[in-house]
């Protein structure tokens, strides 16, 4: 699971040889993380009533949702994903001029969802689609030409989230804005999906070398059925609302979460406490675990509301996971030691303290408090991470 670059010489330090093109990972967490604060900010004025989106094809709330799935967390996977594969083939990927454009087309898709006309959600849909292909076509031919079996599987990942972003565009213009709400929480569980994956192949290894402690023999059986179980879960969730299938997707979340929570048993969790790198990944994996089972039983609960259950997954597992990863990642792969700074600990601190504020006020009738104090949260964990990383992406591999 490592990325690696190629040193820049010197004598290239301009324009697209500079290093923040170098390589996805460089750009895209950087502008990621950027968005992250800047995009939960203008939520938390909406909610308050300070400003409003220029016109209403996507309300707020899908707005909201959307962009911190399709643009935010959509970027960093991207990012990460598009760089791995470099490693995990021994192929080139993009880097320079191809970086450059993405990101580029990536910043238009935002303004144009943020002006939120008709002519501009078409607009923005096309170029969804573009920037979809091109991922997609790149990722593909890499994995194909070097025969890399093992990360197929990414393909067909990648080409629902596309199939799911494209959906919430089309049905927003048709007004249908429930069913492109529901798809959007749809793409949350798709990415429960790629942290069983991801986070299933580096957590053990990562906690092994970062705690010096011996590689533990993992649960077979878990380990086997939680990819199936969790495409199962997604597809029963996504056909729920059409009433497609005779069952409730309630007893597949419950069981989904808890299998997650079992995998995670021999992972030596107990001995991360003191490695915030380590803890930030296990914690992120919990959430993910108890964020899936409370969503199944908020079907059973009245007071547990599905949209509070989803900020499990949606802060404390892909915003932690997120965190954590280009933490790492970051230093790793600039060829740094794995040390973070204080100020980094403090953010995946925050990134809990969000997770739980938004959880439990909401739960106990203080919803408006505990949306103001963990969107503070959040946007403070994220403008950490950016200015104390941006002297590290931008800057030469050491």
């Amino acid at each position: 699971m490592q990325i690696q670059e190629p040193n820049t010489p010197n004598n290239k330090q301009s324009g697209f040889h500079h290093p923040f093109w170098q390589l996805a990972f460089r750009s895209f967490f950087l502008t990621g993380a950027l968005f992250a604060a800047t995009a939960i900010a203008l939520w938390t004025a909406m909610l308050a009533g300070l400003i409003t989106l220029p016109q209403q094809i996507l309300p707020p709330v899908l707005w909201h949702s959307h962009e911190m799935i399709f643009g935010f967390a959509a970027l960093i996977a991207v990012g990460f994903i598009m760089t791995a594969v470099q490693t995990w083939t021994g192929l080139p990927s993009i880097t320079g001029l191809p970086v450059a454009a993405l990101l580029l087309l990536w910043v238009c898709i935002r303004i144009l969802v943020f002006t939120n006309t008709h002519t501009t959600i078409i607009a923005a849909l096309i170029m969804s689609l573009l920037w979809w292909a091109a991922i997609v076509f790149t990722f593909t031919r890499i994995v194909f030409s070097a025969g890399n079996v093992r990360n197929y599987l990414f393909v067909p990942m990648l080409m629902v989230l596309a199939t799911l972003n494209a959906a919430t565009l089309v049905l927003s213009l048709m007004g249908e804005h429930l069913i492109a709400l529901h798809l959007i929480r749809s793409a949350v569980l798709l990415f429960t999906l790629l942290i069983g994956v991801v986070g299933g192949r580096v957590i053990p290894f990562f906690t092994a070398r970062g705690a010096n402690i011996d590689a533990q023999t993992p649960m077979i059986w878990a380990e086997k059925i939680q990819l199936p179980l969790t495409v199962t879960c997604l597809v029963v969730f996504i056909t729920s609302h059409f009433e497609l299938l005779p069952f409730s997707p309630a007893i597949w979340l419950i069981v989904t979460g808890c299998v997650h929570l079992i995998r995670m048993k021999p992972w030596s969790s107990l001995s991360t406490f003191t490695i915030p790198l380590l803890w930030s990944l296990h914690s992120a994996y919990a959430f993910m675990g108890l964020g899936l089972i409370a969503l199944g039983l908020s079907y059973y609960i009245d007071t547990l509301l599905f949209s509070n259950a989803l900020h499990l997954i949606t802060l404390g597992s892909i915003g932690l996971m997120i965190l954590a990863m280009i933490s790492r990642v970051s230093l790793g792969h600039t060829g740094r030691k794995l040390n973070v700074k204080p100020q980094i600990t403090a953010a995946f601190i925050c990134l809990v303290g969000a997770t739980l504020l938004r959880f439990t006020l909401t739960l106990t009738g203080h919803a408006f408090v505990g949306w103001a104090l963990s969107a503070a949260l959040w946007v403070a964990s994220f403008t950490i991470f950016l200015f104390t990383y941006w002297p590290v992406l931008s800057a030469p591999r050491q």
